[in-house]
């Protein structure tokens, strides 16, 4: 469950993070609490699941890498077995499932653009699905944000 200051650290972090020789100091600073509780609140919310994840975002094309959405069509009884091989994949980030025929979706991020077609047939070699690839087209920012 959400405490008062963790609903605030997200709303904060979600702003952006400083860069600067204690980023974190700078942020507890600004809500008004320690970095050491700052730090263990973050842990504890990363424990509990109610954070999946806490770090920086890369553009991967900006730096010479591939990036793309994919999708497959699993059943039902092979869904977690398959979800846990394409999972293996370091390349494989934001696996989610989704109630359509195309059940399982996640985002592809290669050290290179090639390496994208690469890691599909891995994938489909590994687990005897097809993967359906989709490139972006066009890339929009939303500036999303999600108030907690």
């Amino acid at each position: 469950m959400l405490n008062e200051l963790d609903r605030r650290i997200i709303n904060e972090l979600q702003r952006g993070f400083p860069v600067s020789e204690t980023p974190y100091a700078d942020v507890a600073g600004r809500l008004g609490t320690t970095e050491a509780a700052l730090l263990a609140r973050l842990q504890q919310m990363l424990d509990d699941g109610i954070l999946t994840r806490f770090g920086p975002l890369y553009h991967a094309e900006k730096m010479g890498g591939g990036l793309t959405l994919a999708a497959m069509a699993i059943p039902a009884a092979d869904f977690e077995s398959v979800a846990e091989s394409v999972n293996g994949f370091p390349e494989v980030a934001h696996n989610y499932a989704r109630d359509h025929r195309l059940n399982m979706w996640f985002v592809l991020a290669t050290e290179s653009p090639e390496r994208i077609g690469e890691v599909i047939a891995e994938i489909e070699q590994r687990t005897g699905y097809p993967v359906y690839n989709m490139p972006k087209q066009e890339e929009f920012f939303v500036g999303l944000h999600f108030g907690v």
